[in-house]
Protein backbone atom coordinates (compact mmCIF):
# COMPACT_ATOMS: atom_id res chain seq x y z
CA UNK A 1 0.00 0.00 0.00
CA UNK A 2 1.35 3.32 -1.16
CA UNK A 3 1.79 6.18 1.58
CA UNK A 4 -0.34 8.46 -0.66
CA UNK A 5 -3.27 6.11 -0.11
CA UNK A 6 -2.80 4.94 2.75
CA UNK A 7 -5.82 5.39 5.47
CA UNK A 8 -5.51 7.44 8.24
CA UNK A 9 -5.95 4.48 10.80
CA UNK A 10 -3.72 2.25 9.11
CA UNK A 11 -0.71 5.39 9.21
CA UNK A 12 -1.75 5.40 12.98
CA UNK A 13 -1.57 1.69 13.69
CA UNK A 14 1.89 1.79 11.64
CA UNK A 15 3.04 4.76 14.90
CA UNK A 16 1.53 2.60 17.48
CA UNK A 17 3.32 -0.54 16.16
CA UNK A 18 6.81 0.98 15.52
CA UNK A 19 6.37 3.18 19.11
CA UNK A 20 5.26 -0.01 20.87
CA UNK A 21 7.57 -1.08 23.97
CA UNK A 22 6.98 -4.56 22.25
CA UNK A 23 9.30 -2.94 18.87
CA UNK A 24 12.28 -4.89 18.89
CA UNK A 25 14.94 -1.76 19.83
CA UNK A 26 16.02 -2.51 23.06
CA UNK A 27 14.82 0.69 24.14
CA UNK A 28 14.07 -0.74 28.05
CA UNK A 29 18.06 -1.36 28.55
CA UNK A 30 18.47 2.08 28.44
CA UNK A 31 18.16 4.73 31.37
CA UNK A 32 19.81 8.30 29.16
CA UNK A 33 21.67 8.57 32.23
CA UNK A 34 18.35 8.87 34.86
CA UNK A 35 20.16 5.99 36.35
CA UNK A 36 23.15 8.16 37.76
CA UNK A 37 20.42 10.73 38.86
CA UNK A 38 18.61 8.01 40.81
CA UNK A 39 21.14 6.98 42.13
CA UNK A 40 22.74 9.96 43.21
CA UNK A 41 19.62 11.33 44.86
CA UNK A 42 18.93 14.01 42.23
CA UNK A 43 15.43 12.60 41.20
CA UNK A 44 13.86 10.27 44.02
CA UNK A 45 10.04 10.84 43.66
CA UNK A 46 7.51 11.20 40.75
CA UNK A 47 7.42 14.90 41.54
CA UNK A 48 11.52 15.07 41.30
CA UNK A 49 10.89 12.69 37.96
CA UNK A 50 8.70 14.77 36.56
CA UNK A 51 10.58 17.79 35.97
CA UNK A 52 13.36 15.65 35.15
CA UNK A 53 11.84 14.45 32.01
CA UNK A 54 9.94 17.76 31.18
CA UNK A 55 13.21 19.74 30.93
CA UNK A 56 14.26 17.00 28.98
CA UNK A 57 11.55 17.90 26.28
CA UNK A 58 11.55 21.67 26.63
CA UNK A 59 14.96 22.08 26.51
CA UNK A 60 17.48 19.06 26.42
CA UNK A 61 17.85 16.04 24.23
CA UNK A 62 13.87 15.56 23.86
CA UNK A 63 13.58 18.45 22.00
CA UNK A 64 16.81 18.00 20.05
CA UNK A 65 15.85 15.01 18.73
CA UNK A 66 12.39 16.29 17.98
CA UNK A 67 13.78 18.78 15.57
CA UNK A 68 16.23 15.86 14.15
CA UNK A 69 13.23 13.82 13.24
CA UNK A 70 11.33 16.70 11.51
CA UNK A 71 14.58 17.39 9.66
CA UNK A 72 14.98 13.54 8.82
CA UNK A 73 10.68 13.62 8.18
CA UNK A 74 11.33 16.67 5.81
CA UNK A 75 14.21 15.27 4.15
CA UNK A 76 12.33 12.16 2.67
CA UNK A 77 9.34 13.42 2.01
CA UNK A 78 11.10 15.94 -0.57
CA UNK A 79 13.11 13.18 -1.44
CA UNK A 80 16.29 14.67 -0.42
CA UNK A 81 18.70 11.58 0.25
CA UNK A 82 22.00 13.81 0.27
CA UNK A 83 20.03 16.06 3.27
CA UNK A 84 19.11 12.82 4.98
CA UNK A 85 22.41 11.34 5.43
CA UNK A 86 23.85 15.16 6.49
CA UNK A 87 21.28 14.97 8.94
CA UNK A 88 22.16 11.23 10.68
CA UNK A 89 25.53 12.32 11.05
CA UNK A 90 24.64 15.71 12.74
CA UNK A 91 22.38 13.82 15.04
CA UNK A 92 25.13 11.60 16.01
CA UNK A 93 27.76 14.22 16.09
CA UNK A 94 25.53 15.73 19.07
CA UNK A 95 25.71 12.63 21.48
CA UNK A 96 27.27 14.74 24.56
CA UNK A 97 28.77 11.28 25.95
CA UNK A 98 29.85 7.92 24.64
CA UNK A 99 27.18 5.86 26.26
CA UNK A 100 24.16 8.44 24.78
CA UNK A 101 25.98 8.09 21.24
CA UNK A 102 25.61 4.32 21.82
CA UNK A 103 22.24 4.69 23.04
CA UNK A 104 21.10 6.19 19.91
CA UNK A 105 23.00 4.76 17.40
CA UNK A 106 22.17 1.29 18.40
CA UNK A 107 18.71 2.07 18.75
CA UNK A 108 18.62 3.48 15.27
CA UNK A 109 20.19 0.29 13.83
CA UNK A 110 17.68 -2.12 15.40
CA UNK A 111 14.76 0.32 14.67
CA UNK A 112 16.08 0.21 10.74
CA UNK A 113 16.55 -3.76 10.99
CA UNK A 114 13.36 -4.14 12.40
CA UNK A 115 11.13 -1.55 10.28
CA UNK A 116 12.46 -2.95 7.15
CA UNK A 117 9.23 -5.00 6.46
CA UNK A 118 7.35 -1.76 5.61
CA UNK A 119 10.11 -0.91 3.17
CA UNK A 120 11.19 2.43 5.04
CA UNK A 121 13.79 5.21 3.17
CA UNK A 122 17.49 3.83 2.15
CA UNK A 123 19.32 4.66 4.88
CA UNK A 124 21.55 2.45 6.39
CA UNK A 125 22.88 4.24 9.65
CA UNK A 126 21.04 6.82 11.85
CA UNK A 127 20.31 8.07 14.92
CA UNK A 128 17.07 6.40 16.48
CA UNK A 129 15.08 10.11 15.98
CA UNK A 130 16.25 10.08 12.63
CA UNK A 131 15.94 6.59 11.63
CA UNK A 132 12.05 7.41 13.28
CA UNK A 133 11.57 10.52 11.34
CA UNK A 134 12.57 9.36 7.98
CA UNK A 135 10.25 6.12 8.42
CA UNK A 136 7.21 7.88 9.39
CA UNK A 137 7.42 10.39 6.56
CA UNK A 138 7.92 7.39 3.29
CA UNK A 139 5.43 5.98 5.05
CA UNK A 140 3.42 9.14 4.58
CA UNK A 141 2.97 9.40 8.67
CA UNK A 142 1.81 13.39 9.41
CA UNK A 143 4.32 15.30 11.12
CA UNK A 144 2.67 16.43 14.36
CA UNK A 145 1.10 13.14 15.25
CA UNK A 146 4.80 11.21 14.34
CA UNK A 147 6.19 13.57 17.06
CA UNK A 148 4.06 13.53 19.96
CA UNK A 149 4.21 9.74 19.76
CA UNK A 150 7.91 10.06 19.39
CA UNK A 151 7.98 11.83 22.52
CA UNK A 152 5.77 10.62 24.19
CA UNK A 153 7.60 7.02 23.98
CA UNK A 154 10.51 9.20 25.24
CA UNK A 155 8.84 9.77 28.14
CA UNK A 156 7.33 6.46 28.88
CA UNK A 157 10.85 4.64 28.68
CA UNK A 158 12.13 7.14 31.48
CA UNK A 159 9.46 6.67 33.45
CA UNK A 160 9.62 2.79 33.29
CA UNK A 161 13.17 3.23 34.25
CA UNK A 162 12.04 4.93 37.29
CA UNK A 163 10.02 2.22 38.07
CA UNK A 164 12.55 -0.03 38.15
CA UNK A 165 15.58 1.74 39.92
CA UNK A 166 13.92 4.61 42.38
CA UNK A 167 11.59 2.50 42.77
CA UNK A 168 7.92 3.98 41.80
CA UNK A 169 4.60 2.52 41.74
CA UNK A 170 2.60 2.22 38.82
CA UNK A 171 -0.31 4.26 39.86
CA UNK A 172 2.36 7.21 40.42
CA UNK A 173 3.93 6.94 36.95
CA UNK A 174 1.10 6.95 35.36
CA UNK A 175 0.35 10.11 37.13
CA UNK A 176 3.62 11.15 36.16
CA UNK A 177 2.81 10.37 32.03
CA UNK A 178 -0.33 12.22 32.50
CA UNK A 179 1.13 15.31 33.86
CA UNK A 180 4.08 15.41 30.93
CA UNK A 181 0.78 15.61 28.66
CA UNK A 182 0.73 19.46 27.97
CA UNK A 183 4.65 19.29 27.42
CA UNK A 184 4.57 16.61 25.01
CA UNK A 185 2.17 18.68 22.98
CA UNK A 186 3.65 21.89 23.62
CA UNK A 187 7.07 20.38 22.29
CA UNK A 188 5.90 18.49 19.35
CA UNK A 189 4.16 22.07 18.40
CA UNK A 190 6.84 23.93 18.74
CA UNK A 191 9.15 21.06 16.96
CA UNK A 192 6.79 20.75 14.22
CA UNK A 193 7.39 24.37 12.86
CA UNK A 194 11.51 24.12 13.95
CA UNK A 195 14.79 23.93 11.24
CA UNK A 196 18.35 22.62 12.55
CA UNK A 197 18.92 26.33 13.63
CA UNK A 198 16.53 25.62 16.40
CA UNK A 199 18.80 22.40 17.39
CA UNK A 200 20.22 22.50 20.81
CA UNK A 201 20.50 21.70 24.50
CA UNK A 202 20.04 23.18 27.95
CA UNK A 203 19.43 20.17 30.07
CA UNK A 204 23.29 20.29 31.54
CA UNK A 205 22.74 18.05 34.78
CA UNK A 206 20.95 15.50 32.33
CA UNK A 207 24.23 15.07 29.78
CA UNK A 208 26.43 15.04 33.10
CA UNK A 209 24.34 12.12 34.69
CA UNK A 210 25.12 10.65 31.17
CA UNK A 211 28.85 11.14 31.24
CA UNK A 212 29.04 10.11 34.96
CA UNK A 213 27.17 6.84 34.07
CA UNK A 214 30.07 5.11 32.22
CA UNK A 215 31.84 5.11 35.49
CA UNK A 216 28.88 4.31 37.99
CA UNK A 217 29.32 0.77 40.20
CA UNK A 218 26.78 -1.88 39.88
CA UNK A 219 24.80 -0.43 36.52
CA UNK A 220 20.64 -1.91 35.83
CA UNK A 221 21.07 0.30 32.54
CA UNK A 222 23.39 0.36 29.38
CA UNK A 223 23.14 4.34 29.74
Amino acid sequence: MKAATMPTDARLLRLLTWLSPAFPVGAFGYSHGLETAIREGAVTDACALTGWIAALLEHGSGWSDAVLARAAWTAVTAEDHAALDEIAELGEAMAPSLERRRETMAQGEAFLTAVAAWHPPQIIRAPYCVALGAAAGAAGIPLQPALIAWLHAFAANLTSVAVRAIPLCQSDAVAVIASLEAVILRTAARATASTLDDLGSGAILSDIAAMRHETLEGRLFIS
